[in-house]
């Protein structure tokens, strides 16, 4: 039976080609609607103008006219518009005359004057219109081109006959033919290359606004190489929050991982303790009871590890527990631990002092401090707790020879004296738990003449 694989996704556009795309798009869009209102803003005008200019001319030949005791109309030898004494000039005009005497038999036929220019033009012109009545409109030839002609009837008196005579001019329109076909094209080939100019600019501009993303993605991708262990620089507005939540982010990672790495170190050491009580017991009944409750303990141990291992931090949810008999319970141990030593412990903690502290870590930091104490002590240890600038100071002091060089042991590994038995990461991991709450670990002298150990978690 064959297994159809499915079809592969389309990879997405990058954010490069999908703002490019839109603003090409844009940019298409306004050029189109600029041209066009361009274009139409232009027609409108030449018409408006053109009207203008044909109802200049309708009044230069009112004023050119000359009527005739006769009756006939005649215009000077010199017409006021030049183009009106030239064939197919593109300009036109025309007088119509009709006798209004009302006491006339008949009313006599329409005298007419048309200009020179109108020879060959098969368009209609000599209108007859009432006084004071105007005409605009767009005719179209016998050739099929089309002029806008103008018309306006006066009232002239000639003597005691008055006569009704109509003014009438034409022109082709301005905005058709060659002129209109040139203005689009010089308008259009303007506008492309505004257009392509404009994209290699938003290209520009662009890659310039893109060039923070770019390096944000190479320090990435060093980072991924090991070649950097934080993302660095600055960054714009809009991506420095992102680049500080990753700089979190890869933190938080790396302290796991270290989390990890330390866990099966910090398992081993905190084995030791329930492996001495074992190698420490007499050999007798009460060997089976021991036994078991190491193991219960080394089980907790594992547990309280592997948990430990998988957090980076003090829950502030921890439910407050009292801390004194964590304590008799860590000292219950270590009696048990040096039981040779004959090792006077002091419990000093007040019973109703509780602190919001996971158990497994206060009996891990508890242990290490003891274990610790019980090693270099000579006769007695002390421990004490109390409420401190807001959080929880925990002292164990002893009357040993104190500690030298302390700093140096809170490194992993680093013994104070490598004539003591240890794996010497036992005040690494107190410290350890002491950040994770917020807190620090400090060394001083005891009263008692040794080494005073104060462990100061803030978030308890």
């Amino acid at each position: 039976m064959s297994v159809r694989g499915e079809a592969a996704e389309p990879q997405p556009l990058s954010l490069r080609a999908r703002l490019l795309l839109v603003s090409a798009l844009v940019l298409v869009g306004f050029v189109a609607l600029t041209g066009l209102a361009l274009d139409r803003a232009f027609r409108e005008s030449a018409d408006t103008a053109q009207q203008a200019r044909l109802e200049a001319l309708l009044y230069l030949l009112m004023g050119s006219l000359d009527v005739a005791a006769d009756g006939s109309l005649s215009i000077p030898a010199q017409v006021p518009e030049a183009r009106l004494a030239l064939p197919a000039s593109g300009l036109y005009a025309a007088i119509a005359r009709i006798d209004a005497d009302p006491a006339a038999p008949e009313p006599r036929p329409p005298t007419h004057w048309r200009s020179a220019s109108t020879v060959g033009l098969a368009l209609a012109l000599g209108d007859t219109l009432a006084p004071g009545q105007s005409l605009s409109e767009v005719r179209r030839a016998a050739a099929g081109e089309s002029y806008r002609v103008l018309a306006r009837g006066v009232r002239w008196e000639i003597g005691d006959t008055p006569s009704l005579i109509t003014f009438s001019v034409a022109a082709p329109l301005a905005a058709r033919g060659a002129d209109i076909a040139s203005y689009r094209h010089a308008l259009w080939s303007a506008l492309a290359l505004m257009a392509l100019l404009l994209l290699g600019a938003l290209t520009l501009v662009q890659r310039w606004g893109l060039r923070p993303v770019r390096r944000l993605a190479r320090r990435l991708a060093a980072m991924e190489a090991g070649e950097a262990r934080e993302l660095g620089g600055r960054y714009p507005r809009e991506l420095a929050p992102l680049a500080r939540n990753l700089d979190r982010l890869l933190e938080r990672e790396r302290a796991l991982l270290e989390r990890h790495r330390k866990a099966l170190g910090d398992l081993a050491h905190s084995l030791k303790t329930p492996l001495a009580v074992l190698r420490s017991a007499p050999d007798d009944a009460a060997l089976a009871q021991q036994v078991r409750e190491q193991a219960a303990r080394m089980d907790e141990i594992v547990n309280y590890q592997l948990q430990r291992a998988a957090t980076a931090g003090a829950s502030r949810l921890a439910e407050a527990r009292p801390l004194a008999p964590l304590v008799e319970r860590r000292l219950a141990s270590m009696a048990k631990v040096h039981v040779t030593r004959a090792l006077a412990l002091h419990n000093t903690v007040p019973a109703a002092l509780a602190a919001r502290i996971d158990e497994g870590d206060a009996l891990e930091l508890l242990g290490n401090l003891l274990d610790n104490a019980c090693k270099w002590a000579a006769t007695e240890l002390r421990v004490e707790a109390r409420r401190h600038q807001g959080g929880l100071l925990i002292v164990v002091e002893d009357d040993g020879p104190g500690i030298a060089d302390a700093p140096r042991l809170l490194q992993r590994g680093l013994r104070g004296d490598e004539r003591i038995a240890g794996h010497g990461i036992g005040l690494a991991i107190v410290h350890d738990i002491a950040l994770a709450y917020g807190g620090s670990l400090s060394f001083a002298r005891s009263a008692l003449g040794g080494a005073r150990v104060e462990v100061w978690l803030g978030q308890c």
